[in-house]
């Protein structure tokens, strides 16, 4: 992303979790902001691109894009049921969940989920006016933290915020790690891998280009064209078995790693419209202390 302008690939995702809202029926992610988020505009262009959203390509992408929401948010649930209250998305970009957040409205302020948006600041900025425009409430429970990772830790920046790293907590890292290098990305982990036994993490990555078949070589070398495109290019590849090994060095006991079929098994069965993930657009982990 560059220094003074908001993500190019997260307003792709939100138009794509939009589109999903007004084309799929029934939705794998039920998120009545997501429309709103992107603007009049872009809403419109969605619903005037029929075409264009119902090629393979497009609704794979879709597919997979609401499916990682989908089980980091079904995580989260799980995670809550087990008594954490902190909430921090990583790489928030324009995502709704703090704004329709379902674990806010126990009686008790203590109960309450509190979430925590980490992201740089013009990014940040941009959502901000994104709310202000769609008329979204921000809940008092959500707090934004701007951080511009050339100069501080995203520990840094939770602390500022009044995160209470004592306590569990739950992360989501979407979208984030195929763009890292490894350096950062092992300082993220290593934090979350800090803090007390019951907090995990969701997170997507992409596996070496050299892994794939030839089909999902096409499909790979089409994304990575387009997200270089926009100056975020892929630098962050992972083997499924060595990233685990790695994590449970990191001291994460619970691992599940899903794949294309794992995902489309669990989300897409069955369903009419043939909605579903092709090629090669990554895995989704939950890593659990």
């Amino acid at each position: 992303m560059h220094e003074a302008k908001p993500s190019r690939t997260a307003f792709r995702v939100a138009i794509r979790r939009a589109a999903h809202q007004i084309f799929d029926t029934p939705r794998v992610l039920d998120d009545p902001l997501a429309v709103r988020m992107i603007g009049a505009e872009y809403a419109a262009r969605i619903k005037a691109g029929v075409a264009e959203n119902s090629g393979v390509v497009s609704k794979s992408l879709r597919a997979f894009l609401v499916a990682r929401s989908r089980y980091a948010e079904d995580e989260l649930s799980r995670a809550v049921a087990n008594g954490v209250r902190q909430y921090v998305v990583l790489g928030a970009g324009l995502d709704t969940f703090a704004y329709r957040n379902p674990h806010a409205s126990t009686s008790s302020p203590a109960g309450r989920l509190r979430v925590f948006e980490v992201d740089h600041p013009a990014t940040q900025a941009w959502k901000r006016d994104q709310l202000r425009s769609a008329e979204i409430n921000i809940p008092p429970e959500t707090v934004f933290v701007p951080v511009d990772f050339e100069r501080e830790t995203i520990a840094d920046g939770l602390h500022r915020a009044g995160f209470a790293a004592d306590q569990k907590a739950f992360f989501s890292w979407l979208g984030v790690t195929p763009y890292l290098t490894d350096r950062a990305f092992a300082a993220t982990m290593d934090f979350i891998a800090s803090m007390p036994t019951g907090s995990g993490v969701v997170f997507d990555y992409a596996v070496p280009r050299a892994s794939l078949n030839l089909l999902e070589r096409l499909a790979f070398d089409r994304i990575s064209a387009r997200v270089a495109g926009a100056g975020e290019p892929f630098q962050l590849f992972f083997a499924p078995r060595q990233l685990a090994d790695r994590l449970h060095q990191m001291g994460f006991t619970h691992l599940e790693d899903l794949g294309i079929e794992e995902i489309n098994a669990r989300y897409f069965q069955g369903r009419a419209d043939n909605l579903r993930i092709s090629g090669a657009l990554g895995r989704i982990i939950s890593a659990r202390k």
